[in-house]
């Protein structure tokens, strides 16, 4: 409804499948999902829960009334309970068992944990899919020299693939830290108010055993092989800052990654992807605005900002637990998701048709080279009989002068200067024979060469689609 508040994220930004991950609609399925796990592992284990009961919660899992839920939930204020009532009134003959020997955290948590799973993994492909595409320019570009820039000035020569590699290891970095992240999740399983098990102690008449084989079978159902070891009535939320922190990771490598790209843009060495009816501005309309690699920047520093709030909530959960994690969690987890999907779909659509403007990028080396050059002109000269201190002097004297001139909009005459004196013993012609860009790029096609071996086992399988993103 275009008369209420929506999310940009929802709206503009994040992918259909994050958006249906994080509905109402999936998340109370799985409550249901969750509460039929539990009634199976119950009646396999002998307590009052029969296949047929079984058999009708699994009829019903995607046919939920909110309405129903929401009126209910006006009566009793309490959601979990409202979903118990609307599941029991399509399943009838279960209704007196759902959510036996549970507590509300049983369905809530778990799900949660299971929908951040799956969300994790399908960020995983989506972080893959930019690494493919930035392996790919690297490999494409590792040979062509480009000026490097430290403090933003200018710096010895790399090349344009060399320095994707560096975009490319940070993203490299949040792939290992999303799959230990992956690797390392738990489910709370089935613990009861305080995760003392005490109901189902009495449910199995002191048997813990089949508390434990309850809750083996609860994590085969949903692909989990382990539950926390301890609990309180809540998983522990530093599950929650584990994974916000590993969304923070990865917008801080495209916020790092845009912004280098928005600095080359202004120095019209790259550009982002433009499609051919694209507005730049409203009103100048010669304009090529780095608007994706500025929106990544921007939904960045919202991510990172985000993932404040999980430590926060850890830190203060009061004993076995306390409510004031609830409302601050249904938005910052899920809006952590949404923008990360956001962030991760903008840079497989920048690093997808990154335009490299080979002749600016020539054109600039050749007007820095020449400074860059000096150290192998003064090795010659020793060679032929320089003093190499006085050499230094004269270089440095020199770049000040052409340095000079310009900034006065002049062009770089330093070789002329320097061939001028006698102590260098070249002719200006001679100088210019040094002014390869190639021979100042050190080892960067190698470095690109050994890194992309690593990266391309991890990349050989992924089927990649290019995402459509709205301007």
């Amino acid at each position: 409804m275009k008369n209420k508040y929506e999310s940009p994220l929802s709206s503009r930004y994040a992918s259909d499948y994050m958006l249906e991950l994080f509905s109402a609609q999936k998340r109370i399925e799985t409550w249901r999902r969750l509460w039929i796990a539990l009634a199976r592992a119950e009646h396999e284990l002998g307590l009052p829960v029969t296949k047929e009961q079984v058999e009708e919660l699994e009829a019903h899992v995607t046919d939920i009334d909110f309405e129903v839920a929401a009126a209910r939930e006006k009566e009793v204020r309490h959601d979990v309970m409202a979903h118990v009532y609307a599941y029991g009134k399509v399943a009838p003959s279960a209704a007196g068992i759902i959510h036996l020997g549970a507590t509300s955290c049983y369905v809530t948590d778990n799900a949660d944990v299971i929908l951040y799973r799956d969300g994790l993994k399908y960020l995983r492909n989506e972080l893959l899919g930019v690494i493919a595409n930035l392996a790919d320019f690297a490999e494409k570009y590792k040979s062509l020299p480009t000026l490097g820039y430290t403090h933003y000035q200018p710096a010895q020569l790399v090349t344009v693939g060399k320095r994707a590699a560096l975009w490319m290891q940070d993203f490299m970095s949040d792939l290992e830290e999303l799959d230990f992240v992956i690797g390392s999740m738990k489910m709370l399983g089935c613990r009861g108010t305080t995760g003392t098990e005490a109901s189902f102690m009495d449910l199995f008449e002191g048997d813990r055993e089949k508390i434990l084989e309850m809750n083996r079978k609860i994590c085969a159902e949903f692909d989990f092989t382990e539950i926390f070891d301890v609990a309180g009535q809540t998983y522990p939320r530093k599950l929650d800052s584990r994974i916000l922190n590993c969304l923070s990771s990865i917008a801080q490598s495209a916020y790092r990654m845009a912004n280098d790209i928005r600095l080359l843009q202004h120095d019209r060495q790259l550009e982002e992807p433009f499609e051919k009816n694209q507005i730049g501005s409203s009103a100048m309309a010669y304009k090529r605005n780095p608007m994706r690699s500025e929106r990544i920047c921007s939904l960045s520093r919202y991510l990172m900002a985000d993932a404040a709030n999980a430590p926060m909530t850890a830190s203060v959960q009061w004993l076995e637990r306390t409510l004031d994690d609830s409302a601050n969690r249904r938005i910052s987890m899920p809006e952590g998701f949404l923008c990360a999907d956001a962030i991760l779909r903008l840079a497989q659509n920048v690093t997808s048709g990154i335009v490299v403007n080979e002749k600016i990028v020539e054109k600039t080396v050749m007007e820095y080279l020449p400074f860059i050059a000096t150290e192998n002109l003064m090795m010659e000269a020793v060679k032929r009989g320089g003093n190499r201190q006085e050499l230094h002097e004269l270089i440095r004297t020199c770049s000040m002068k052409a340095t000079a001139e310009m900034k006065q909009g002049l062009g770089c005459d330093l070789l002329k200067y320097l061939s001028q004196h006698k102590e260098f013993m070249m002719t200006e012609e001679e100088m210019k024979e040094v002014l390869k860009p190639e021979l100042y790029i050190g080892s960067c096609p190698q470095q690109v060469d050994d890194y992309l071996k690593k990266v391309k086992p991890l990349i050989a399988d992924l089927v990649q689609e290019a995402p459509e993103i709205n301007l």
